[in-house]
């Protein structure tokens, strides 16, 4: 891809997200989110591969349509109630269709079925990009329009989605399309809270890119993007590999590593609701995810490929690791002990 267009796409993410989340009027955020979708567009397309031209359409009818969906709702709440401010969102009909909206732009189920097909067709640095940056302004306008939601309706979506998220990454062998699964079942999380305690939900969303991120890097340092090739991981970069064991093991949530910290705040603010089953449903439907962590990390780190394969093993490549996968892998592993200052903030 030329540097320039390159520059151009990158400068006009990050604008678009800037405009929507420092916005206070609808038609702003609007037009803020408009310019995160049409410069992420060639981000996405730029490999020229017939399943990249598929991602890459896909996400801008999904895009356009929630968008659209997005603008009639601000412009109905406008018309009964003579607002354009987005914490003023006070239509019943206005509320329902900006939850619609932001789910498809997010990924939440069952408005889910883009986002896997997306990340599939797109590079690493782009999954990252969709995974992560993409979904900060729909959060912040969720954070935003918070009070105005219906808690059973985004109750509903996000057990589904944990449900989903976790159920459908089981079977998957594309790496790509496992973490896309886990990006569903982790907004499921930050879902379920949002009514609650918005403040958490960005939390989770924080630490949720961090280890994200780390993951991401991980994988474009050892260059694996399936299972299969993952098993030869450990012959590149051993330390890298056991660091992304560890990584991964975050993700899942699993004490002592940072990711446990976002769901045990979770779970106590739910308890504290007296939501008591929504919590137990949500940490139960999270054991899925569990399971297909658990199988990555013994792909990459404990199994073993079989003789039988004709493939050359490669041993310890020279590509180096940078500083931004050491601060990251760290951040993710690490960042327990913080969890009392986030107590106080929460």
């Amino acid at each position: 891809m030329n540097p320039q267009a390159k520059l151009i796409s990158v400068t006009s993410l990050l604008l678009g997200t800037s405009i929507t989340i420092s916005s206070n009027h609808w038609m702003m955020a609007w037009v803020g989110l408009e310019i995160n979708t049409l410069a992420v567009l060639p981000l996405i397309s730029k490999s020229h591969h017939p399943r990249a031209v598929e991602a890459s359409t896909k996400y801008f009818l999904t895009q356009a349509t929630a968008s659209t969906l997005l603008l009639f709702s601000s412009m109905t709440n406008a018309w009964f109630s003579g607002q354009w401010d987005i914490t003023q969102l006070t239509h019943p009909m206005s509320c329902m269709l900006l939850t619609i909206a932001i789910s498809i732009k997010l990924g939440l189920v069952p408005f889910h079925f883009w986002f896997p097909e997306v990340l599939q067709g797109s590079t690493m640095t782009t999954c990252l990009l969709l995974a992560t940056v993409m979904k900060f302004p729909p959060i912040t306008l969720f954070f935003l329009t918070s009070s105005s939601l219906n808690p059973t309706l985004l109750s509903l979506m996000a057990i589904a989605s944990a449900a989903l998220g976790g159920w459908m990454g089981l079977n998957q062998t594309q790496i790509r399309k496992v973490l896309a699964f886990s990006s569903i079942a982790h907004l499921g999380w930050m879902t379920i809270i949002l009514i609650y305690n918005p403040n958490l939900t960005l939390t989770t969303f924080y630490l949720y890119t961090v280890t994200t991120s780390a993951i991401f890097f991980i994988l474009n340092t050892i260059n694996s993007l399936k299972l299969s090739t993952m098993m030869t991981a450990w012959t590149k970069i051993p330390p890298l590999t056991t660091v992304f064991m560890l990584t991964l093991l975050s993700l899942a949530g699993l004490p002592p590593l940072t990711g446990f910290l976002p769901k045990w705040l979770i779970i106590q603010e739910l308890t504290k609701q007296e939501l008591t089953i929504m919590a137990t449903t949500i940490t139960l439907l999270s054991l899925l995810g569990l399971f297909f962590y658990l199988r990555l990390a013994y792909c990459a780190t404990i199994t073993l490929p079989p003789n039988s394969i004709n493939y050359t093993k490669q041993w310890q490549i020279s590509k180096p690791t940078n500083i931004l996968t050491t601060t990251l892998t760290t951040l993710s592993i690490l960042l327990l002990p913080l969890s009392p200052m986030v107590f106080t903030i929460s």
